[in-house]
């Protein structure tokens, strides 16, 4: 007879559980024992942003299954909130060697890449959603994820898309979206301070890069200048987001509108600077996905992806250039002159003010 109970959700294996440390409690007679209802897998190493928008998931299974055990494989673990995601691993040899020798009831890969592809295929599983490796690429596991993988293929059908990213998704793992957000730890535990912010008045972030790989989506930073300096003269307090990349960038932005760079940090601090923030303007960044999941109003400026791709929850508008953009899903411009210059300040301005008057 078993002392112990491997079923049970707050059970580890390899270290005394939560309810013993606590409680001193032992397996057989433990009144939190609480039966795995599910054990289910998520595949979703990167990139960051791709891997917060994916864990509205999280919140339709703990809620389809009650007491399911959901482990989630990543290559940035640390973005992922531990209190509602039972276990997070970091894509690695030995994590790899672990799952493909654990069981599942459900498992799920919705990337493209070839090793989480492999990795689907191995792992032994009930139900399986997304990609696995045939032919040694890519490709659909059943017809289900058929519609988000031909969008990736063809331009013209991407451009025809009317479909979300979380509305892909679900449909991916049979399910329907039902308007379920992001999930992410604004780290306010922390204990970040932000001295040097002026917190009486309403705060507005303007998240200036976009990164190498898809520099299409850049606005000029005497645009971001211009729009500082409007919203300064209306009374807001205005601070420039973005990494060690956009450092350069974003002194030189400071310089030309007065407005607050307080220096680029970890992602964690970065998370909770955004969290100070009631609005942020934005390109299709990281930044994005992390306003998202901090459930802030945002002012998001795009020109290269459908626009049907992004929900913005209900707390967003999405701006676009006044010149079509002829660049769809590409990262360099094919004519030499992004359309983002062709993006008004005016207009992002108007977006602005307008979401600041909105509940």
């Amino acid at each position: 007879m078993n002392f112990y109970k491997p079923d049970c959700l707050f059970f580890k294996g390899d270290l005394p559980c939560k309810p013993h440390k606590e409680s001193g409690y032992h397996c057989n007679n433990c009144p939190s024992y609480t039966p795995i209802s599910k054990r289910i897998l998520i595949i979703k190493l990167g990139a960051i942003g791709d891997v917060i928008r994916t864990t509205p998931l999280v919140t339709r299974y703990k809620t389809l299954y009650p007491n399911c055990k959901i482990t989630w494989l990543t290559l940035t673990p640390a973005i992922l909130p531990s209190g509602k995601i039972d276990e997070i691993l970091k894509f690695d040899y030995a994590s790899s060697i672990y799952l493909e020798n654990a069981s599942f009831d459900i498992a799920i890969n919705l990337d493209k890449e070839k090793e989480a592809c492999a990795l689907l295929l191995k792992v032994n599983a009930k139900e399986k959603y997304g990609y696995v490796l045939k032919d040694n690429v890519a490709q659909p596991i059943n017809d289900l994820a058929n519609h988000k993988f031909h969008t990736g293929l063809f331009d013209d059908v991407s451009k025809a898309n009317t479909q979300n990213y979380c509305q892909e998704i679900f449909e991916m793992c049979g399910m329907t979206y039902s308007g379920e957000t992001y999930l992410l730890d604004n780290h306010n535990d922390k204990g970040y301070e932000w001295t040097s912010i002026d917190k009486s008045k309403t705060i507005i972030g303007l998240n200036t890069g976009c990164g190498d790989r898809w520099t299409t989506r850049l606005w000029p930073k005497e645009y971001f200048a211009e729009l500082a300096q409007k919203l300064i003269s209306q009374g807001f307090e205005v601070i420039l987001l973005g990494g060690e990349q956009e450092d350069q960038r974003n002194k030189d932005i400071q310089a030309l509108s007065g407005a607050k760079y307080l220096g680029f940090f970890s992602l964690s601090q970065f998370i909770n600077l955004i969290n100070q923030c009631t609005l942020i303007v934005t390109q299709v960044t990281m930044g994005m996905h992390l306003t998202l999941g901090m459930q802030k109003k945002i002012v998001l400026m795009n020109n290269i992806f459908n626009a049907n791709e992004f929900d913005l929850f209900g707390k967003g508008e999405i701006v676009m250039p006044d010149k079509e953009c002829l660049c769809f899903y590409r990262g360099q411009c094919v004519i030499g002159i992004s359309c983002m210059a062709d993006l008004p300040v005016n207009k992002v301005l108007e977006s602005v003010n307008k979401l600041l008057t909105l509940n």
